[in-house]
């Protein structure tokens, strides 16, 4: 009989470990459009009028997100930021180009909220004993990404870090959640899954065998959760959580 304790806790990423709530895409996008543009032009890039720049820009991401929601398949937005660039005669170092994707990601980036006490939630959940891992999906870059949540103070809590782009897959699809398991180095019964999305996150994560936890947000409010599901309002409540399902184990 397999050991059921949790010895390691997987995290949605958006509205579940950081939340950016209902944003305006289109002014956000506007506002990297700004950022990149300007930094092109201060490196002497050769980019055209900004109108073009920008519209070429949301007109290639447009049509990637619309195939990626036909494919299941995410693609890297830092692949596709060197594709557009280089037609246009761009010609940056790795460095630079990380760079130009961190400034279409930074207007997202300000408006993302962690809870109070985060990071001491986390080393509490560490202090236990537990690995920490992250599964999202997304088309941002890792570099962007890990920036991020090196800036918000927790970055380095998470040994793990499976984000959707790498894979020929993203949740609800199971194998990213076996390989996740795979990667944090431990069996599918001994994780606890926590997100926000009943479809995405939780029905997949008890399907491969994980211990899955709904965190509350504005994506499930409302919503039927499903028999035997916990549900947490703050991540705060997972060290006594998971204690208990420990010591019941």
């Amino acid at each position: 009989m397999p050991d059921k304790k949790i010895k390691a806790v997987l995290f949605d990423l958006g509205e579940t470990l950081v939340s950016f709530g209902k944003v305006s895409t289109v002014r956000l996008f506007r506002q990297g459009a700004k950022m990149s543009y300007k930094f092109l032009k201060a490196a002497g890039q050769p980019v055209d009028n900004f109108k073009y720049y920008c519209w070429r820009n949301l007109l290639s991401l447009r049509i990637h997100y619309w195939l990626s929601g036909i494919t299941g398949k995410d693609f890297d937005a830092l692949v596709l930021l060197k594709k557009i660039g280089t037609k246009m005669g761009i010609k940056l170092n790795e460095e630079q180009w990380r760079h130009l994707e961190w400034l279409w990601y930074e207007p997202l980036s300000r408006v993302a909220k962690v809870e109070s006490g985060t990071a001491e939630t986390l080393a509490a959940l560490k202090k236990l004993g537990l690995k920490l891992g992250i599964v999202s999906n997304t088309f941002v870059n890792g570099s962007s990404l890990d920036k991020h949540l090196e800036q918000l103070g927790i970055l380095d809590f998470f040994s793990v870090r499976v984000y959707s782009y790498e894979f020929d897959f993203r949740k609800p699809d199971a194998r990213i959640f076996k390989a996740a398991a795979e990667r944090i180095g431990e069996t599918r019964e001994s994780i606890l899954f926590v997100g926000d999305r009943i479809g995405k996150d939780i029905k997949p994560a008890i399907k491969t065998g994980m211990t899955a936890v709904l965190k509350a947000a504005y994506t499930n409010a409302g919503k039927e959760i499903p028999e035997g599901v916990r549900k947490i309002n703050q991540l705060s409540e997972l060290p006594s959580l998971i204690k208990k399902i420990n010591a019941n184990s």
